[in-house]
Formats: C-alpha cells, sequence, structure tokens
C-alpha cells in the first residue's frame, strides 16, 4: 500500500526524500504501482507548468555534463531551483543505470537547491527513459524552477528530447565529424542553441571553422516556431569567466528563445503538443504493452520472427497475425 496523500504532501512541500520516492513511483514499470502513479500525478497537475524547461543533448564525450553543471551552477547563482534529469544508458544485464552522473557533476549534487537524478533508458530509443515526463511533473510540483534533461546522445532518436522541453541545446565539438552527422539525423532541425564546446588551445581554430559551417547550414533550413533562428555559440570549461567561456552567451541565448516563443504566443501551444503527442505515445506503448500479455502471442510472435528471417513471410503479413491476436 502506498500513501499517495503523503508522497502528494511531501512533493509539495519541497520534502527532498518525498520527492525521490514520487520519482521513483511514477518510473516504475510493474504494473501493480500504476496506478498509485498516476493518481499522484492527477493530483500534481493542478501545480504543474511554471518550470522552465531545457534539453541537453550530444554525442559522448561532447562535455555535456561538464558544461551542464557549469549552467546548473550559474541558475543557482540567479537565486534558481535546479532539477536535472541525467538519462542514462541502461545496463542489459540489471537494467540500471551505468553512467552514473552524480560522479560527473560533484559541484552541483552537493548543492541543498539542486536535485540530480540519473535514471536508466529502459533501453528506449533515443535514450529518453519512458517515464521522463512523469518524474518531469514530479520536479515542477516539487517548485524547481529549471528542469534540465540530458539525454545519452546515442542512436538517431535522441531527438526525442525536443519534445520534452521549451528550448533544446545540441553539443558538438570541434573535428568529431558530429557536426555533419547532426545535420543528417535531423536534430538541428530541433535545436534551437547549437553549442561547439571545448574551444580552447589547439582546438580553438577548428572550433570557429565548425561554428562557421553550422552557421552557414542553418540557412538552408526554414525558420523554427516564433520565426526563431538557432543560434551557434563557442564554450570553453577551462575557463570560469562567464563571458570567456561563452557560458554567457549560452544562457543568453537560451532566455532569448524563451522570450521570442512567450512573445509570440506560442511557447503554451508547444507545450500542448507536446502533452498530446505524450498522451498518444503512452496509449501505444501500453497497447504494446497489453498485446504482449495475451496468452500465446509471445510463443507467436517467436514462431513467426523465425518465419519472417527464413523469408516465408513478410513483416506486414507476420505483424497482422500478431495483431489478430489482440482483437
Amino acid at each position: 500500500m502506498i500513501d499517495v496523500d503523503a508522497l502528494e504532501q511531501g512533493v509539495l512541500s519541497q520534502d527532498r526524500a518525498s520527492v525521490a520516492r514520487a520519482i521513483t513511483l511514477v518510473e516504475s514499470s510493474a504494473a501493480a504501482h500504476r496506478p498509485w502513479a498516476v493518481e499522484l500525478l492527477r493530483r500534481l497537475h493542478p501545480h504543474t507548468g511554471k518550470a522552465k524547461r531545457l534539453g541537453i543533448t550530444g554525442v559522448p564525450g561532447a562535455g555535456k555534463s561538464t558544461l551542464l553543471e557549469a549552467l546548473g551552477m550559474h541558475y543557482l547563482d540567479a537565486g534558481e531551483r535546479v532539477a536535472v534529469l541525467a538519462i542514462d544508458p541502461s545496463s542489459q544485464k540489471s537494467g540500471g543505470s551505468i553512467l552514473g552522473d552524480k560522479t560527473r557533476m560533484q559541484r552541483l549534487s552537493v548543492e541543498p537547491r539542486a536535485f540530480i537524478r540519473p535514471s536508466p533508458s529502459g533501453g528506449m530509443l533515443g535514450g529518453i527513459a519512458l517515464r521522463t515526463r512523469d518524474a518531469m511533473r514530479v520536479l515542477d510540483a516539487a517548485g524547481f524552477d529549471r528542469l534540465i534533461v540530458e539525454t545519452v546522445g546515442v542512436g538517431q532518436s535522441e531527438t526525442l528530447v525536443a519534445s520534452l522541453v521549451d528550448t533544446c541545446v545540441w553539443i558538438v565539438i570541434p573535428n568529431a565529424g558530429d557536426e555533419l552527422q547532426g545535420i543528417k539525423r535531423g536534430i538541428a532541425e530541433l535545436a534551437e542553441v547549437i553549442v561547439v564546446n571545448k574551444c580552447d588551445g589547439e582546438r580553438i581554430e577548428a572550433a570557429m571553422r565548425a561554428q562557421a559551417e553550422l552557421q552557414a547550414a542553418m540557412h538552408h533550413f526554414p525558420p523554427m516556431d516564433a520565426g526563431w533562428r538557432p543560434r551557434v555559440i563557442t564554450t570553453s570549461a577551462l575557463s570560469n569567466d562567464l563571458e570567456e567561456s561563452g557560458l554567457l552567451r549560452l544562457t543568453e541565448s537560451i532566455e532569448a528563445h524563451r522570450d521570442r516563443m512567450i512573445e509570440a504566443g506560442e511557447l503554451e501551444p508547444r507545450r500542448a503538443s507536446q502533452e498530446v503527442a505524450a498522451m498518444w505515445r503512452t496509449v501505444e506503448q501500453a497497447a504494446w504493452l497489453a498485446l504482449r500479455s495475451r496468452p500465446g502471442v509471445m510463443a507467436l510472435g517467436t514462431e513467426l520472427e523465425a518465419k519472417v528471417r527464413a523469408g516465408e513471410l513478410s513483416a506486414t503479413v507476420a505483424a497482422e497475425a500478431i495483431l489478430a491476436q489482440g482483437r
């Protein structure tokens, strides 16, 4: 028996232990926990919608966690409460997180007004955890001013982060080839701010070249919502100075995008569209889980897989046979 009343009051009173337990509940994949999670989310919903939502994505090694920690500390200095959902790859053996983002953001993790939650991706495409949006709702209701989602940064579906946030920041590094790859995968079409990180030492020239190439490439894309054109900036973690590091330009760009969306009256419609899309994704996931739980479906699936691999059946015919089991 889960005490939803206590969890609700704990979250609204900003009790860290209650917030952690609430996130554990809404992230749980156990069917028995889902009714309690849904009830908690229903109660917390009127207290959500105030937090600013920021997404950070990019390939491994691009310096996402270092830059995110600098961002988090900047927002704390500005008087905000900051929550980070760092989506880790899932261990294939345990299903748990394997990167341990708290160990990579040591300063931010000890701040009383910051909350870092490493979460396993659960093997989902793009590294976006199944219940990330629900965890964000809990943190929003708990009064955090800034919600930051850091993605794994692997796979072609990392663009899913854009469906969760108000502003998406894509981080690349000079001479890594991820600038072009990002454009091919469509990430650049969704990122409102593009950061060429590690612009220091021998990489300065390469970083400036990458910035120029990305800026030129952005002109081939149509304007985004509210007529926004993605900004391309350079950053470096070697300097603690806001101006020299590029952190000031980054925070200004993030706020400029949010201000443009608000002025154009497009922030709330964007969030509403994201919620509708999330509703249907949840329905699709639940329908798939319900179908798998039907007697004989998994055995039939194994049998049909073998026939598809052998070329005896087409994928469409096999899929229809499975779907027929659920009708």
